[in-house]
């Protein structure tokens, strides 16, 4: 096996005139340098319009050239030998500012920068905007307007500890195998099919993901330096991201920023809502159409209101590429667009409560969802949930009204707020699954999903143990690998519980009704009269006469069920976020004092696992990111400056805050289980609470992320000039 290294631009907008390796390529141990002249034209970003190698460069840590070598030394070493001649361009770095006409330009075929918002993976008519109603009749019907600009633009990254890496080896001329630490793999392998031109068979063998945060869908561009690498030396290449890449050349969250207007009626009821909703993908989008169609999605879930007009638009930037993150879309819209709503509920003078339990989706109630299809919501009633959060956190006792500090000890005043968060994305895509009942009293699933720190495959083989009442120990899974499984779309969007659960449950029971059959003729009874417990089946009321599954298999016969999901869009999920901070007026100081996450999941598939999701929330760019998580972008070199893990700040284990959970169990129309999942969205209610509690606390609002002290102190007036 090589190791494959990426020289990268210093500039954030360049075109290089000239590029010359044949230094590097005569260093001993060095077997080949790629540059834009000798890779394949694979194509990726939606639309395909970022090559592997490009002769412009449109980001500080742009890919130039790839170098594989015997070791990773010498192809580090290899790096400097490569001589490039570039011609420096104008960069533009602000969302509104690229946009324009006169903005420099990344892509001749995006004029002012903006990509079309269609997403193709979600159908021919993908949600590209909010617009139903009559915004106009609605705004005439409002008691309170409010109007406002809020920002979440501080691009955190989701950060998990492993370093991204892919390893690639070719079997043929047109089939090669990746291995990679994707929590997607099935996905995977459609999706670099369509980036090679349908013309390579790509196998994608999914290792153990150490934590995704979404980050790991796909990581394509690294996955494609590797394949292009083995490719022309005909050996393996292992490409290995160092940390600095990982910070500042694979995958942030969307810039989002919003003007917006809401109208409102003095009892909650919201009559209209508009806005501009700017999205910055950075140099390319990976997936952000599919984001925004989510988002868009998703903030109907919020609020119930019958006229909208918000209209996305999503920007190209001369930055690191905005990626995959969990929250997806919806946890950007909604971090600037709470804000505003907020204004509306403290000019009604309205308990952010009692408004979110009057607004939030309800049994019964329509949206738009990704597909751009209606869909009715069959789910549950969640406002128990949120009574129990809010009493659980003494809501009540420390809610003082808008921007009226809960307690005021010398220089410190304590704040609390509010956010809610909720995704139909648990039905989502296909999922399908084999389950295969052998003689020595074992169950094997297949099934394409990767260990992404969930424990989801221990979920599913919990799961089919309960159908076919086998010890858990008697149940496994095959490993996540296309080529001996079915087709797997990933455990994306908290689906891996209602989605790819309601796969394997079809499975088992597809396979123990095939076992039943075999049994029928010996036991003298029907399928649906036969029950198996512990390898031994039996009619129902006389367990007295039993048969192994050794007797009805033999030795040379399987029992193979089969299941599939289709999408279902009619459930969302839900999670609502209490925080309590206290501010140091002198020094702009916020400390997170404590949390309370309230949701509804149904049956409760893996207590600990649960519980870990809802802790989960608060670092990689999650909660966090309001209160110091950002990627700081220097807009005069292009260059992120804090690509460590010391000026990348980062909550510590001795930070945390007190930390209390409520979960409910209200049985969902899902499937055997009466469960949906919620991990995905813990984190996604977080920032707009805290940014509720600080603005509470401090007696003024602020209007973007994160809420760092020089911000506080200059909304407090204590700033000359607001210099940090």
């Amino acid at each position: 096996m090589l190791y494959g290294k990426v020289l990268r631009s210093p500039y954030p907008h360049a075109n290089i005139k000239n590029i010359d390796s044949s230094k590097a390529m005569k260093l001993r141990g060095v077997k080949a340098v790629l540059t834009y002249k000798d890779v394949p034209d694979w194509r990726g970003g939606m639309p395909a319009h970022v090559r592997v190698l490009d002769s412009k460069v449109r980001f500080v840590g742009d890919a130039v050239a790839l170098v594989a070598a015997e070791t990773e030394e010498i192809a580090e070493e290899a790096l400097g030998f490569i001589h490039v001649e570039y011609e420096r361009l104008p960069a533009v770095y602000d969302v509104e500012e690229a946009a324009k006409p006169d903005a420099p330009q990344l892509y001749p075929q995006f004029p002012c920068n903006v990509l079309p918002n269609d997403c193709p993976w979600w159908g021919p008519h993908s949600l590209k905007e909010v617009v139903m109603g009559d915004v106009e009749k609605g705004f005439k019907e409002a008691d309170i307007i409010a109007e406002g600009r809020y920002a979440y633009e501080n691009i955190p990254n989701p950060l998990p500890a492993e370093l991204p890496v892919a390893i690639a080896a070719w079997e043929g001329p047109d089939i090669v195998t990746i291995w990679s630490a994707d929590q997607s793999p099935y996905l995977s392998r459609v999706i670099l099919g369509l980036m090679m031109r349908r013309k390579i068979d790509v196998r994608t063998i999914g290792s153990p993901c150490g934590g995704s945060y979404g980050s790991r869908v796909m990581s394509w561009q690294l996955i494609l330096y590797a394949a292009a690498l083995a490719k022309v030396t005909g050996r393996p290449v292992r490409v290995c991201y160092t940390k600095e890449e990982h910070f500042a050349a694979y995958g942030l969250r969307l810039g989002s920023r919003i003007h917006g207007k809401v109208g409102m009626k003095k009892d909650g009821t919201v009559t209209a809502i508009s806005g501009d909703w700017f999205i910055n993908t950075g140099f390319y989008s990976a997936v952000t159409q599919g984001q925004l169609a989510v988002g868009c999605g998703e903030v109907q879930l919020m609020v119930r209101c019958p006229n909208w007009n918000l209209k996305p638009k999503i920007v190209c930037t001369n930055r690191t590429a905005s990626g995959v993150v969990r929250g997806f879309g919806g946890q950007e819209l909604k971090c600037a667009f709470i804000p505003i709503l907020t204004e509306a509920m403290e000019k009604a003078d309205l308990d952010p409560i009692e408004f979110f339990k009057k607004n939030y989706v309800k049994p019964g109630d329509g949206y738009y969802w990704r597909d751009g299809i209606w869909w009715v919501c069959r789910g549950v009633d969640y406002t128990k949930a949120m009574e129990q959060g809010a009493e659980t956190f003494r809501w009540k006792e420390k809610w003082k009204g808008w921007l009226r500090p809960t307690a005021v000890y010398g220089t410190k005043r304590t704040g609390v707020g509010v956010g809610v968060h909720g995704n139909a994305d648990v039905g989502e895509d296909v999922s399908e699954a084999y389950v295969r009942l052998d003689p020595n009293v074992t169950a094997t699933i297949y099934s394409c999903i990767v260990e992404h720190g969930t424990g989801q495959r221990s979920s599913l083989c919990k799961m089919v143990a309960e159908v076919l009442q086998l010890p858990l120990e008697r149940v496994s899974i095959t490993p996540p690998d296309p080529l001996i499984n079915p087709y797997e779309f990933g455990p994306a969007g908290s689906r891996g519980t209602y989605a790819i659960g309601s796969a394997v449950i079809q499975a088992a029971e597809d396979a123990k009704r095939k076992l039943f059959e075999l049994a029928m003729p010996m036991l003298k009874a029907k399928p649906e009269d036969l029950e198996t417990v512990d390898g031994m089946v039996y009619v129902k009321g006389k367990e007295e006469k039993k048969i192994p599954w050794r007797a009805l298999l033999g030795v040379s016969r399987t029992c193979l069920g089969y299941g599939r999901f289709e999408p279902d869009f009619t459930m969302p999920n839900f999670m609502m976020v209490f925080v309590e901070v206290e501010v140091d007026i002198e020094t702009g100081e916020v400390k997170l004092l404590h949390v309370v996450s309230a949701t509804d999941v149904g049956q409760i598939i893996d207590p600990l696992a649960l519980n870990n999701q809802l802790h989960g929330c608060l670092g990689s760019a999650g909660l966090d990111t309001a209160l110091f998580e950002e990627s700081v972008l220097d807009q005069r070199s292009g260059r992120i400056l804090n690509v460590n893990m010391i000026d990348y700040k980062w909550r510590t284990f001795s930070e945390l805050p007190l930390f209390q959970t409520v979960t409910l169990e209200t049985p969902f129309p899902s499937h055997r289980f009466g469960a949906i999942g919620v991990g995905e969205i813990a984190p996604a209610p977080g920032p707009s609470a805290v940014l509720m509690a600080v603005s509470n606390a401090i007696g003024t609002r602020l209007h973007d992320y994160p809420i760092t002290p020089d911000k506080i102190l200059n909304a407090l007036g204590k700033l000359r000039g607001g210099e940090a």
